[in-house]
């Protein structure tokens, strides 16, 4: 597919996404997706995301446990 920033060709890639589900924050490994060798823009299929908030609801095993701070500018 197309970037629609750029307009390079993506090409599919296994990353690491940043996904909020029911006012928690979860960083999920081993997500596919499309990404721009250009700008780095990252494109995920709908059925991805529907997944991804599937494996959270559920039952499932946490890898690791992180502190992240928050600052308002």
């Amino acid at each position: 597919m197309k970037c629609e920033f750029c307009c390079s060709e993506t090409s599919p890639r296994k990353v690491r996404k940043q996904h909020w589900h029911k006012g928690k924050l979860y960083i999920v490994e081993n997500v596919d997706a499309e990404v721009c060798p250009e700008c780095g823009e990252r494109y995920f299929h709908a059925t991805t995301l529907d997944k991804i908030d599937a494996l959270i609801a559920r039952e499932h095993s946490v890898k690791e446990v992180l502190s992240v701070e928050v600052v308002s500018a």
